[in-house]
């Protein structure tokens, strides 16, 4: 049986309402307007540190508070989280197939790992034995450690990586695990220019895909 590791956002659930809410949040506080969906969208992918900073730069705040604005985004997002992200269609169905067909399952994601694993428990998506964040390590996507932590806290087994974008296409080349590529989530180049065992558009295709590539 294979050890199949998961990315979240973009890839098991649609956050990005919950993101964006969270963002304009915290713009309120210090008097400015929200940024649109399609830009906070835009800054998903590399953590939540990374993506504050991009509000920063878009909305001219002060990059020396960093930090405090990184914390209460957070807190923020801690509050809504699950009032507006929702799975993909076939989600929940697909990891109970992969379950009861004998794989194991991990997360590893960018988002940090508290969040994480609130947000599958709210769901009631899994089961995983593994969930490792962004905050997990000193390291993140697209570094490989996240994931050959996440993969090694599994069972024995081949290894395969399914995520959404960019960032998890190179995390998986440069750990040297396969790698199927959801299309409908997150990505913002062309699906060719991700380098992927397979790609997927409905998860009621994956079952059969890991099938196959075993």
């Amino acid at each position: 049986m294979a050890r199949i590791v998961f990315d979240l956002d973009g890839t098991l659930i649609d956050s990005a309402p919950d993101i964006h809410a969270a963002v304009a949040l915290t713009l309120g506080e210090e008097g400015r307007a929200p940024l649109s969906p399609e830009t906070i969208l835009s800054f998903v992918g590399n953590g939540l540190p990374h993506l504050v900073g991009l509000v920063i730069g878009a909305a001219g705040l002060d990059p020396a508070r960093h930090a405090d604005l990184t914390a209460r985004t957070l807190a923020h997002y801690n509050a809504v989280s699950g009032q507006r992200t929702v799975p993909y269609p076939g989600v929940a169905a697909a990891l109970a197939a992969l379950a009861a067909a004998g794989h194991a399952l991990g997360i590893c994601t960018n988002k940090p790992e508290a969040p994480a694993r609130h947000i599958l428990a709210f769901l009631g998506l899994g089961p995983f034995d593994v969930v490792v964040g962004g905050d997990s390590l000193a390291a993140r996507k697209p570094d490989p450690a996240p994931l050959h932590a996440a993969l090694a806290a599994l069972a024995p087994g081949p290894a395969i990586f399914v995520g959404d974008s960019e960032i998890d296409a190179e995390t998986a080349e440069r750990a040297g695990v396969l790698f199927l590529l959801f299309t409908e989530g997150y990505r913002k180049a062309p699906v060719a220019d991700l380098p992927h065992a397979a790609r997927f558009s409905d998860f009621a295709e994956l079952p059969a895909l890991v099938r196959g590539l075993q």
